[in-house]
């Protein structure tokens, strides 16, 4: 019983955390399998796609690719430097994962934007084993988007509207991000010197080639102003 009663006590704590997860989740991930059948994709490949990459925006990112001439560089490169926010998250989660066994290949594999979010500041009741907890919230974000994906790639094929514009989803997705980062935080100064740089970057170098660029910019930047932004955070 006491094998069971821990899993199952982590799982009730979890729930409650990812219960807006699922709303935003379901409704990417339906709009990401209707996107893939309008694209000509068969319903397999949101399915599969949402079971083993779990990372929303690649996901869209890779139906041009899947539909563009074969190009592993590429996509390699693309994958990177849209994904590369995860080597910060996964520096953060280091200590918290030490301690969480067979758990942590999947901690790591299902560390999105919104399970490191919650595992990284949750408050976590003392009586609920962590790495339980952290990995429930991961499955239940990853069943979220590929249920979401699944049933949008299912269903796709029946919907008749005008597909045009679906993949600004995708868009949305990090304008959404980007403001509730802004809402939690006080200190405005690193976004505000994020867009500052991502702006610079595009007036020099193009829409086409400004992203590396801007992100080089804003990790050396931020990285050398870390000190200052960490005290101007402060609670005075």
């Amino acid at each position: 019983m006491k094998k069971t009663a821990a899993p199952l006590k982590a799982l009730k704590a979890a729930f409650p955390h990812t219960i807006p997860i699922f709303a935003g989740f379901w409704f990417l991930g339906l709009t990401y399998g209707i996107y893939m059948r309008a694209s000509g994709f068969s319903f397999w490949y949101p399915m599969l796609m949402s079971l083993t990459i779990f990372a929303g925006s690649i996901e869209f990112v890779t139906v041009n690719l899947l539909m563009s001439a074969f190009n592993p560089v590429q996509a390699l490169a693309m994958t990177l430097m849209i994904n590369a926010r995860h080597l910060f998250y996964g520096i953060s989660m280091l200590d918290k994962f030490r301690s969480c066994g067979w758990k942590k290949p999947y901690l790591i594999f299902g560390m999105c934007d919104e399970s490191f979010s919650i595992n990284y500041t949750a408050d976590i009741p003392e009586d609920v084993d962590k790495g339980w907890f952290m990995f429930f919230v991961t499955l239940l974000n990853h069943l979220y988007w590929f249920s979401g994906s699944t049933l949008g790639g299912i269903f796709g094929s029946l919907l008749t509207f005008n597909t045009k514009g679906l993949d600004f989803v995708m868009t949305a997705m990090f304008v959404v991000i980007f403001l509730e980062q802004w809402l939690k935080e006080k200190n405005h100064s690193s976004a505000l010197l994020g867009l500052g740089l991502s702006l610079l970057c595009l007036i020099a170098f193009g829409a086409d080639r400004f992203m590396i660029p801007s992100m080089l910019a804003v990790l050396g930047v931020l990285t050398l102003l870390r000190k200052p932004l960490e005290k101007g955070g402060e609670p005075a």
